[in-house]
């Protein structure tokens, strides 16, 4: 249903960038999964990546949720797929989510990582598929 990669600039992500995602939504019966894309550099300092995810609904409610995507593993091998010195990482935050609305929703990332500025995550981004195996 949706899917946008958006580029941090020279991979420098302040605490208070909010990366913003704006799509609509038509079908409220249809379940979907909603997950995030990430690109990093091999030059990122941590294991994990901390999100706040912030979504703001149409009829003007909205609702906040941290997320942890594990990026490496103890040993430092990094899970995202690439070659050289990036990676991406895809990472399923919920399933079977089904939209209340029709209407124009947005969803607001920040990094949490309790640091002003993080550096070695190149690229965030969300995405919307249809749930597998759904009825529709």
């Amino acid at each position: 249903m949706y899917e946008e990669l958006q580029h941090i600039d020279k991979s420098q992500w302040k605490a208070s960038d909010t990366i913003l995602f704006h799509f609509t939504v038509t079908d409220t019966t249809q379940p979907y999964d909603f997950g995030f894309n990430i690109r990093n550099t091999t030059a990122y300092d941590y294991q994990n990546l901390y999100l706040f995810i912030t979504a703001w609904y149409p009829g003007g409610t909205w609702s906040r949720d941290t997320a942890e995507c594990i990026l490496a593993a103890t040993d430092g091998r990094w899970y995202g797929k690439g070659m050289g010195k990036i990676k991406d990482s895809q990472f399923v935050f919920r399933k079977g989510v089904r939209f209340r609305r029709p209407g124009n929703y947005t969803v607001g990332v920040n990094q949490a990582m309790r640091k002003e500025l993080l550096e070695g995550i190149s690229d965030i981004g969300i995405r919307i598929v249809k749930t597998a195996n759904s009825p529709k």
